[in-house]
């Protein structure tokens, strides 16, 4: 079968029906059992949220602002009040199963549900199988991408060796012996293991499938494992929103997860941009034990046109374009890309502006690019003003006309030469 489910093949227009209309449920569960979101949505009638302009309405969520909430002296929980379960004096339905803690730290719950990550559509897309093992080398504690990858192999029938990482030359013999189907984990380290493999003179011809994730994906290591008989997809996911985005046998693109709201938003605001512009992507989880309402990945990307070959019809990412905290210091001060916007805003001719900072690290200069309909008379001095009332320095501006900026998500360019 080559799709996972009969949701990625329904009409575009009935899965959209689906999420705005599962919104005002979720919305007003995380406010009655997350205190973060109750806070957030105190004032919100969410029962109205059933649009994609009302829920851009409500303000986007940063893991910074994550980490800074669980970190909070008066923080309701080590959550920082964004989970709706936990452990202790809660009702057994509400009983995380584990609980763990990134890098930052940034402590993330893990619900009882089965594939409670979704990952069993990526793995599906990447040619996994019932039955099939899985050599699973994400790592297996503190962080949750092991138990990620496993929960999606589990839910496809697969059987799994949890493997962990390092000890290369031991990955090397124990594929050898047990033969899996598949891999996932960091491409890297794949590579890392196979270049172990031919150091030893060891043969690995079982692994013709892998589900990788966790790092940039070049095309010369998508290609180089081809080569090998390794067919290798991306999964894009996080551990606070579990599988976001995947890639498919077309190689078009990562298709969005079935259980997410995704947008691309202009990067230091909450302003949805149009299909085609690279920007941040936001994210909104259908996941009632913790409710992420426009979390902001800080990962910049873009919507493609179209839909997926393979006959999926969710929208589609780009890929990773970067990231979005383009956040500088200039002569002392910190510039954020929320101020460059704050600029634009003031002005309602400016379509787009891109602040790009040239000079050397000890004599910087700032220059605001933007692009409008026409020529303003007198806006350029207009806008200098306003950089100067909202970052407390000065700068140039160039006026420039509509589509002259690059599409690259770039709010703040820092072109500096180092020393």
């Amino acid at each position: 079968m080559q799709h996972y489910d009969a949701l990625e093949t329904r009409a575009p227009e009935e899965r959209e029906r689906a999420l705005m209309a599962a919104l005002p449920g979720l919305l007003a569960h995380a406010r009655s059992h997350a205190p973060a979101c109750a806070a957030v949505l105190a004032d919100v009638d969410t029962a109205s949220v059933t649009s994609r302009a009302a829920l851009a309405a409500l303000p986007v969520t940063r893991k910074h602002e994550l980490l800074e909430r669980q970190r909070a002296a008066d923080a309701p929980d080590v959550f920082g009040g964004h989970a709706a379960i936990g452990w202790g004096a809660v009702e057994p339905a509400r009983r995380a199963l584990r609980v763990y803690a990134s890098p930052g730290p940034i402590h993330e719950p893990e619900g009882r549900g089965a594939d409670y990550w979704r990952m069993a559509r990526a793995l599906h897309a990447a040619g996994l199988r019932a039955g099939d093992l899985l050599h699973n080398a994400f790592s297996y504690h503190y962080t949750p991408a092991g138990a990620m990858m496993e929960s999606g192999a589990f839910a496809l029938g697969c059987t799994v060796f949890p493997a962990g990482t390092g000890q290369t030359e031991q990955q090397v013999h124990t594929i050898a012996t047990l033969k899996p189907a598949g891999y996932t984990g960091t491409p890297s380290f794949l590579k890392i293991i196979l270049d172990k493999a031919d150091e030893l003179g060891i043969a690995l011809p079982s692994l013709a499938r892998a589900s990788v994730g966790g790092e940039a994906f070049p095309a010369a290591l998508r290609d180089w494992l081809q080569a090998r008989g390794i067919a290798a997809y991306q999964s894009y996911g996080t551990a606070d929103l579990g599988l976001i985005a995947y890639e498919t046998e077309a190689r078009a693109g990562l298709v969005v997860d079935e259980g997410v709201i995704v947008e691309i938003v202009r990067p230091g605001t909450g302003d949805p941009l149009p299909d085609g512009e690279v920007g941040e992507v936001v994210v909104t989880t259908l996941n009632r034990d913790y409710p992420l309402i426009r979390f902001g990945t800080g990962d910049l990307s873009a919507v493609l046109p179209g839909r997926c070959p393979t006959g999926r019809t969710n929208l589609r990412l780009k890929g990773w374009m970067g990231r979005a905290d383009q956040t500088a210091k200039v002569r002392g001060m910190f510039v954020h890309p929320s101020q460059v916007a704050e600029v634009a805003r003031r002005h309602p001719e400016v379509r787009k502006a891109r602040l790009v900072i040239s000079g050397a690290l000890a004599d910087d200069r700032m220059t605001l690019h933007v692009e409008t309909d026409g020529i303003v008379e007198g806006l350029a001095t207009q806008l200098a003003d306003s950089l100067r009332d909202v970052t407390k320095l000065r700068g140039d501006v160039i006026v420039r006309g509509i589509g002259e900026l690059p599409n690259d998500g770039k709010v703040i360019e820092d072109a500096r030469r180092l020393p």
